[in-house]
């Protein structure tokens, strides 16, 4: 099954795996349980088990289907390199990639280090952008390194929920970052100077930014009602987006 996203930076989701287990700060709050469980409550196919980790290996198939170039998040609702993904399943996921070269897929992970290992050995599709999450520094910013190692033509971060000053970040051989505050009622707050401080370094070292959202708490650091706040960041939008770079 894919759908139309609201994630601002995609097009359709693909969700051929649901279901994930926490891993680091980041995942405190995490919005794909919370969506497991109103899915399951809902009676959604799927989510019988709300948020425990599945193969769907029946919608595998679905991009195929698909003539249109779209640009697919790819398991928006679990993690392609859980650690109880068999290295066969990740193989037919990238499979109909590769079969699917007019459309393009994002493939985010908080699992870096099993990324990498896959990928030893393992062409990256052409089609295929790999990133990170990168919400702090004690669990985010070494996940850079791995993806580093990875030859994709794009490599990003996603820097959401931005939980603090990340610090100097290595953005060698990264193409795009993306930064947004923590949404739901029980979000952390986003100050503007650490959003800044990411764009200024994407700014130095030439990489596309993309600020997507303030998230709870606005750039005024208080709450609001309203689950997104804005996207604006020092008054205006920032909607870079990467450019397919040659290995």
């Amino acid at each position: 099954m894919t759908t139309t996203s609201r994630i601002e930076w995609t097009e359709q989701t693909w969700n051929p795996i649901v279901g994930c287990t926490k891993i680091s700060a980041g995942c405190k709050h995490c919005y794909a349980e919370v969506m497991a469980r109103r899915l399951q409550a809902m009676g959604t196919p799927g989510y019988e088990n709300g948020f425990a980790l599945r193969l769907i290996p029946e919608r595998l198939q679905d991009p195929l289907k698909r003539k249109k170039p779209t640009v697919y998040f790819v398991n928006s609702m679990s993690d392609l390199f859980h650690e109880k993904v068999p290295d066969t399943y990740i193989d037919q996921v990238l499979a109909v990639i590769a079969a699917t070269p007019q459309h393009s897929y994002q493939i985010l992970t908080k699992r870096a280090a099993r990324m990498a290992r896959y990928f030893r050995g393992r062409r990256v599709p052409d089609n295929v952008w790999l990133g990170v999450s990168v919400e702090n520094q004690r669990h985010g910013v070494r996940r850079i390194d791995h993806l580093r190692q990875v030859p994709a033509r794009i490599r990003f971060l996603s820097v959401e929920p931005l939980l603090e000053d990340v610090g100097p970040l290595d953005l060698t051989d990264i193409h795009w970052v993306i930064v947004g505050g923590e949404s739901g009622p029980k979000a952390r707050p986003m100050k503007p100077e650490w959003a800044e401080a990411v764009r200024l370094q994407c700014e130095t070292q030439s990489v596309a930014f993309f600020f997507k959202q303030w998230g709870g708490w606005g750039a005024d650091g208080k709450r609001r009602a309203k689950a997104k706040n804005g996207r604006l960041l020092n008054g205006r939008t920032w909607d870079e987006m990467p450019v397919h770079h040659a290995l």
